[in-house]
């Protein structure tokens, strides 16, 4: 949530900021600013709404070689100019931008601050006004940044710019991500290695409860107490081709339309030439030795490991459980005798899911995070990393996360169910089922247009909607009901469809759409077939995603067949072009919905 860019050194410093928060916008997209310092002359812009509002307020003459910006998505006070960041301290000296949330705000602003005058309701403004206040109270800039730091409790990401001596930015974190750029002959920070890689692909990591002095040539690190740290620059492997929208007119489609891409993606990463599967040892090892394995994720990816569980379990003769992460984190259950935890994540830098990995690590458990993201944090603390090789993610609805982690979790559970010697894991030949999986899809996205079709005809005046499924189609079914809902804004549920009748059915009335998942399971099609026909009976208006094996002639998307493990792959990508579709005719922007953002950094 929200996103940081800091440069000092370029002359371009405007531009390169307003660039990077275009890039970050994914992040948060209520309000943004940036502070620009040309020797003695600085400017402070602020905007409600998108970066293009603040953009069409910045004239040609705010220029200068340092300055910070930021992009809000809103955690304490509404969305105000007064608000947005970056914050000024009480003698507008000091100018502060932060991800995150500080808890003790209240209690800082009460013990130290008594007479400031506050601008808005934040609890940044509060941390500026502190720092401010240190420095006149006698000490320098940097003994002040870091005394807040010692108070400061919660999540945060800092970058302060003292507007006396602005060729220095000092930047701080505490669970909220952060990089350094490193330029050629000026550096910056930022929240997402995106943000600056058309500046730079070198970067150096910032872990938790480090401080850093940043200026044009130099880069010095430093715990709180003062012991400086040497850290080695990595080259992210990012160009700027994978973070445009290219011809799409939304990141979401462009995303769709990549997933047969990723799945091959992943072949080529775990498996070689012959088909054998090439996933770490030590990860197959790990997840061998576990008595349970607890797949702990949030939002999208909490339905991605239920879409996997059952794999899991038959390929690899484990259970698994599932675990809310923002749950787990302050209420962990009785765990059995060997736990593992597998944490999803696309962004890596999930706060739900660290906090548990934190209490994982307390408690001498294995962990393995799946992410998009290498280097991110939950990669970085957990004892063991499966990348997903997706690409970036930037439209706020998941979509080829969600498939890739499915993919990646079928790599893991054969590699386990072959070292055990399960036949069934070794007769399953993964590599070719996958080819299946992205030919299925892009036959999907051939039908577009009959989807939009069908689309139009269902959801474009819909209120509430429900999708239904058996088995792993009930799986499917809740994260095609969160798509729908979190970019469409149809309040939609996804049900077990044998649950509808314990009364979940007594708010079926007439014209309530009804989507209802099918795959490959001739038992559950014909259970669920029947609890379509209870739907009709009620009124409802009822499109089918129905696999071509189980097909009828009046069905409406038909998708091509796959193995049954990785039907939860092929089954959610027409729900995907569902929502993209409902969100479009409803005239919303599909790829910044309100009230959210990409990267939850904030429990």
């Amino acid at each position: 949530m929200c996103g940081i860019v800091g440069v000092v050194g370029n002359s371009n410093a405007t531009d390169i900021l307003m660039q990077g928060l275009e890039k970050l916008e994914y992040r948060g997209y209520d309000s943004a600013g940036i502070y620009v310092v040309n020797g003695e002359r600085s400017n402070l812009i602020k905007s409600v709404g998108r970066i293009a509002d603040l953009r069409a307020k910045i004239g040609i003459d705010i220029a200068g070689s340092a300055g910070i910006g930021h992009t809000r998505w809103a955690t304490h006070g509404q969305v105000t100019e007064d608000n947005a960041h970056p914050h000024t301290s009480e003698t507008g000296r000091f100018v502060l931008v932060h991800n995150g949330v500080i808890e003790n705000y209240l209690q800082i602003k009460e013990e130290y601050l008594a007479g400031h005058t506050l601008k808005g309701q934040t609890d940044t403004e509060i941390a500026v006004h502190l720092i401010g206040q240190f420095v006149e109270d006698g000490l320098t800039v940097l003994e002040a940044f870091k005394k807040a730091l010692h108070i400061i409790e919660g999540s945060y990401a800092f970058a302060l710019i003292d507007s006396e001596n602005a060729d220095t930015i000092f930047v701080a974190k505490n669970k909220s991500p952060l990089l350094i750029g490193l330029g050629d002959g000026y550096n910056m920070v930022c929240s997402d290695a995106m943000a600056m890689i058309r500046e730079t692909s070198q970067f150096m990591e910032i872990h938790d409860k480090e401080l850093v002095v940043l200026t044009k040539d130099s880069v010095q690190i430093s715990d709180y107490d003062g012991n400086l740290v040497e850290r080695q620059a990595y080259t992210a492997e990012l160009d700027l081709s994978d973070i445009g929208k290219g011809t799409y007119p939304f990141y979401m489609l462009k995303e769709i339309d990549e997933q047969p891409t990723v799945m091959r993606k992943l072949i080529s990463t775990y498996a070689d030439a012959d088909g054998n599967l090439t996933v770490d040892p030590a990860i197959v090892k790990s997840v061998q030795e576990a008595g349970r394995i607890y797949i702990l994720a949030a939002g999208t990816s909490y339905n991605a490991g239920f879409a996997s569980k059952a794999m899991i379990e038959k390929l690899t003769d484990t259970p698994v459980e599932l675990g809310v992460a923002s749950e787990w984190g302050y209420n962990m259950p009785l765990l059995s005798e060997k736990p593992m935890f597998i944490l999803l994540s696309q962004s890596g830098e999930t706060a739900d899911s660290r906090q548990v990995l934190v209490k994982a690590n307390e408690m001498g458990i294995p962990s393995l995070t799946v992410t998009n993201v290498p280097g991110s944090t939950l990669s970085r603390e957990a004892t063991y990393t499966m990348l997903l090789h997706a690409g970036p993610e930037i439209a706020v609805a998941s979509t080829k996360a969600y498939t890739a982690q499915v993919a990646a979790l079928a790599f893991l559970s054969k590699a386990v169910g072959e070292a055990n010697g399960k036949k069934e894991a070794v007769e399953f030949d993964l590599v070719h089922e996958l080819s299946l999986v992205a030919q299925s899809i892009e036959a999907t996205l051939s039908e577009k247009d009959l989807i939009e079709e069908k689309v139009q005809g269902l959801l474009a005046d819909a209120r509430n909607a429900f999708y239904i499924g058996r088995g792993n189609d009930y799986y499917v079914a809740m994260e095609a009901s969160l798509k729908l809902k979190e970019i469409s804004y149809i309040q939609c549920e996804g049900f077990a469809a044998g649950e509808l009748k314990h009364g979940t059915i007594s708010l079926i009335e007439d014209g309530v759409p009804v989507l209802a998942l099918i795959s490959n399971n001739e038992v559950l099609a014909a259970h669920t077939r029947g609890n379509v026909q209870e739907v009709i009976a009620r009124g409802a208006n009822v499109l089918t995603i129905v696999d071509e094996t189980m097909a009828r002639e009046d069905d409406d998307i038909k998708v091509s067949t796959v193995h049954p493990y990785l039907s939860s792959i092929t089954m959610v990508v027409p729900t995907q072009l569902v929502a993209y579709y409902a969100t479009l005719q409803r005239g919303l922007d599909v790829d910044k919905p309100r009230n959210l953002a990409k990267s939850v950094t904030v429990e």
